[in-house]
């Protein structure tokens, strides 16, 4: 499941991961995103996993092809979670966005959210 969550700033979208993403969860960010890039911004994500478990193949799928398309559209991405893997995806994200991507534990979220809004 994916929550929107709110954190102010205009080209901020904020959410919270839990069990296992779907395709649906993920066509959730596309309108968030093209109202950002629509007021010529880069895009700030905040990213919180708690008992967040992964993707399904179609989420994963979706997840993909969504940041193929604007991997030149992100500015940050603060992933907040509290297992190795995923720091590891954090690390294996990298290369593929030229975005500025950084991993915060889980008791260092309020940490990550003045990081995604400097």
């Amino acid at each position: 499941m994916l929550q929107i969550i709110e954190i102010s700033g205009d080209n901020i979208i904020a959410t919270r991961a839990s069990g296992n993403l779907t395709e649906k969860d993920i066509e959730k960010i596309h309108p968030l995103i093209h109202s950002i890039l629509d007021k010529d911004l880069k895009v700030r994500w905040y990213f919180e996993m708690e008992n967040f478990e992964g993707w399904d193949f179609p989420g994963l799928w979706e997840d993909l092809k969504m940041d193929t398309a604007h991997a030149k559209d992100y500015e940050k991405i603060a992933m907040v979670g509290d297992k190795e893997w995923q720091d590891w995806i954090t690390k294996f994200m990298k290369p593929f966005t030229n975005a500025e991507v950084k991993y915060f534990d889980l008791e260092e979220k309020e940490i990550a959210k003045k990081w995604i809004k400097q």
